[in-house]
């Protein structure tokens, strides 16, 4: 980020966020923060970000009233990498859950040496909670959320797809974790309502929210009064309930008197699996290098400190909410602890150029992509069931992603220069990230690709 920009980007949060001298009114307290995650929900999937399907009235009138980031990046193009991205501003590769998604029988968890937003937020009396979906870790010391940060916990451990499933609930200094049978087309339902209650309970106080719906992960589930209301199938039935939950939560702010002294933040956690639309992006959830599943929709709001109606394409990445959530509560990122994640503070308040100069992007543990504000570089791409080099084949891809954001052409031999500056990158990027590899892939994938293994033969 440019020095210019940093400064007048903190000094237009600090006057928004700091009472002028004089005035009768009280100080402004730190401002609550709310994270509503989707889980699998694609670019083409809101009409503010081109979507023209599935029609999502109160998701585009928050980007009217707030900031789009079209450039933003999901931490990985699968959920727990990217929800362990999310949460501790690393690349997930760092956290040791870079690899697949957790399963049900795996051991592996977030761990508690971790710092998560909501440890981060503790230390300036912030009051925090999870509601929805965890899916990182749910045996062992990382079970339940209330273990990283939070003050409460109501939701699933995993992806809704996944058996057995129950709804569990934990508060902060109790070693009950309560169980509760799961009725799935009113799951989304439940997570608001209880995230909403929290909100109530709280308003005196600045408190952190993420409501981390399971929808639209397949299957779908719609609840009755949004079932056979869109053109797109269960699948846009679900979006559907989604876009009222988001009307719901800012008209709640509203009516509290808190929505000003709030930001809100709206996005998915990767690109669409089976169903949802990626706009045209190239390929979808866990597709390797290419924007589809990665590239996601970003909507923050705040009246009175985020200016309405603007759209940026500062590049910028879900590692970047932490410590970018430090700096609106007034305080420091984590001391001792290694961010990949930036600020951008000053791309949401003032539409200022991304502090990133480069994103990376991971296929499990392996750096499979680079993107720079104007080019997109790619090491290998999916073909016939496996991983292929492209310099194998004596073939690079480098894209032009603000000309070509489809990522159709290679034009590394128009720009010869870009593409040697980008494939540098990208080896030294492999060469920093290396150490963190597993030795081996986690047991769990090993018994699963044995029995894909046998069903084929």
């Amino acid at each position: 980020m440019r020095r210019r920009d940093l400064l007048k980007s903190t000094a237009a949060l600090a006057a928004l966020l700091t009472p002028v001298v004089g005035l009768a009114k009280p100080a402004r307290r730190a401002p609550n923060i709310i994270v509503v995650l989707c889980d699998d929900l694609g670019y083409g999937d809101v009409g503010a970000f081109g979507g023209t399907t599935i029609k999502t009235p109160n998701i585009d009138r928050m980007a009217a009233e707030g900031v789009m980031l079209t450039d933003y990046y999901a931490p990985a193009n699968l959920c727990t990498p990217s929800r362990a991205g999310l949460l501790t501003g690393r690349y997930p590769i760092r956290t040791g859950l870079g690899y697949e998604v957790i399963m049900q029988n795996d051991d592996r968890g977030l761990p508690l040496s971790e710092v998560t937003i909501a440890n981060a937020l503790k230390p300036s009396g912030y009051a925090t909670a999870l509601f929805g979906k965890w899916h990182l870790g749910h045996l062992g010391a990382a079970w339940p959320p209330t273990k990283h940060g939070f003050d409460t916990f109501f939701g699933i451990p995993y992806s809704h797809d996944m058996k057995p499933l129950s709804l569990y609930e934990a508060h902060a200094g109790s070693e009950v974790v309560q169980a509760f049978p799961v009725d799935y087309p009113t799951l989304q339902e439940q997570f608001y309502q209880h995230a909403e209650r929290f909100i109530e309970a709280n308003q005196d106080r600045p408190f952190f929210v993420e409501l981390a719906l399971s929808a639209p992960h397949l299957p779908e589930h719609p609840r009755p009064p949004f079932q056979g209301t869109t053109s797109a199938g269960p699948y846009g039935d679900v979006v559907s309930e989604i876009d009222s939950i988001m009307g719901r939560l800012l008209a709640k702010l509203k009516a509290l008197g808190i929505d000003d002294n709030t930001l809100v933040m709206f996005t998915s956690d990767n690109g669409p699996w089976f169903e949802g639309s990626t706009a045209g992006l190239r390929e979808r959830k866990g597709g390797g290098g290419f924007d589809g599943g990665y590239r996601v929709p970003f909507v923050a709001r705040m009246p009175g400190v985020i200016p309405a109606g603007r759209k940026v394409s500062s590049i910028a990445s879900g590692i970047d909410i932490l410590p970018t959530v430090c700096a609106f509560a007034g305080q420091p990122a984590p001391a001792g602890v290694l961010l990949d994640g930036k600020d951008i503070t000053s791309v949401l308040v003032s539409g200022a150029s991304s502090p990133h100069d480069e994103i990376v992007l991971f296929d499990n543990e392996n750096v499979v992509g680079i993107r720079t504000q104007r080019w997109k570089y790619i090491s290998a791409i999916y073909y016939r069931g496996m991983m292929m080099p492209m310099a194998l084949m004596g073939y690079q891809e480098l894209y032009d992603v603000q000309h070509d954001p489809s990522e159709s052409y290679s034009v590394a031999e128009t720009f010869p220069d870009v593409a040697a500056d980008m494939k540098a990158r990208l080896d030294k990027a492999k060469a920093d990230f290396a150490p963190f590899k597993h030795k081996d892939i986690p047991p769990v994938f090993k018994t699963m690709r044995a029995g894909f293994e046998h069903m084929q033969d």
